[in-house]
């Protein structure tokens, strides 16, 4: 199912949440709204699903306009941050609970409980109660629910906040195989970028009620459009360096170096801390930390240009806390933004 949104408007009181937004979710995608606390991302999710009535602009599940109909008849399934499982039911009855409510008969509920319980692995667990499972095993019964009823749109709101950092990456592959084997439409909240960017088909990055940019992972992290995205994609997060292009010169406080754009005045120079060569180019570096990550190894150094993240996977070749260097990087992997923050092509 298509979802489609033309230009939605939604406000709480004086506060305006959502402002004319526009967006299409294709068939079988899965798709992140990826933002900061109170960007609207769920606001999103519960005007699709019906809890929220949109102010203004339309809701089109393929060509059907379902932005006045209520919750019941949009048939989205729906898994919160809190799975809202019923303690006193077992596992079976809370999955087959949406096709009780509708009456269907006893056999065919079975069947369907039954079917779901095995493409989300917990098949062994029908008899017992919520609270005799694991965080993991709880959300496989949340997303089993909202599976159950055939639904047109898969909505996840921020499904795996309460899971810790090994299951939760379990889980991010489980979710992944499930949609794909069904092959839902599926929206997931998430402000995790990390999430967002293993789950995705495509990204988007909101800001205060509006749509930076909608992407596939690797380009909206690799060709961010402003600022904004570029610093809220990426871990460990990117260098900004504030400065001014003048003449092929980048200068900050009477240091100049030489980059490749086409731009002059205030400018800000944007540097994933992977592209920052600890040991090679022309500008001297001081390290001033050294953080072991596994395999690799982020340090902190001293520049004329700003404290800068450096990041090196060659951990056996690591420095020491004051050792002098320097850092350098590729014309190609420099990022520059103008003074509006909208990204300068080089």
């Amino acid at each position: 199912m298509q979802i489609t949104l033309e230009g939605i408007s939604k406000s709480f009181g004086n506060v305006e949440v959502l402002d004319e937004l526009s967006l299409t979710i294709e068939e079988g995608e899965l798709i992140a709204l990826l933002g900061p606390s109170g960007c609207g991302k769920t606001t999103i999710l519960f005007s699709i699903c019906g809890i929220y009535r949109v102010d203004g602009g339309r809701i089109l599940f393929g060509e059907r306009d379902v932005s006045r109909e209520p919750a019941q008849r949009r048939n989205t399934g729906v898994v919160f941050q809190a799975y809202a499982l019923y303690p006193h039911m077992t596992v079976f009855d809370n999955i087959g609970f949406p096709l009780r409510v509708r009456g269907a008969p006893r056999s065919e509920i079975e069947a369907k409980v039954n079917e779901i319980a095995e493409l989300v692995e917990i098949g062994e667990l029908l008899k017992l109660r919520p609270a005799q499972l694991s965080g993991g095993q709880q959300q496989r019964v949340a997303v089993a629910r909202a599976l159950i009823r055939n639904p047109d749109v898969l909505l996840l709101d921020e499904p795996l906040s309460n899971l810790d950092a090994r299951l939760r990456t379990t889980m991010r592959s489980e979710i992944k195989r499930i949609q794909r084997k069904t092959g839902i439409t599926t929206i997931l909240v998430t402000h995790d970028q990390v999430e967002a960017t293993a789950m995705a088909d495509r990204i988007v990055c909101m800001n205060q009620g509006r749509i930076e940019q909608v992407a596939e992972p690797h380009h909206i992290y690799e060709n961010p459009e402003n600022l904004f995205v570029a610093g809220f994609i990426g871990s460990p997060p990117i260098n900004f360096i504030a400065g001014n292009v003048s003449g092929g010169g980048f200068s900050v406080n009477g240091t100049t170096v030489p980059v490749d754009v086409r731009a002059s005045g205030p400018t800000t120079l944007g540097l994933r801390p992977e592209f920052v060569r600890l040991g090679e180019g022309q500008v001297a570096a001081e390290v001033v930390d050294a953080e072991p990550m596994g395999r690799e190894i982020l340090y902190v150094v001293e520049t004329p240009l700003g404290t800068l993240s450096a990041l090196r996977t060659e951990v056996k070749a690591s420095f020491r806390v004051g050792d002098k260097s320097t850092i350098g990087w590729r014309s190609e992997e420099a990022l520059f933004f103008d003074r509006d923050g909208q990204r300068i092509d080089g």
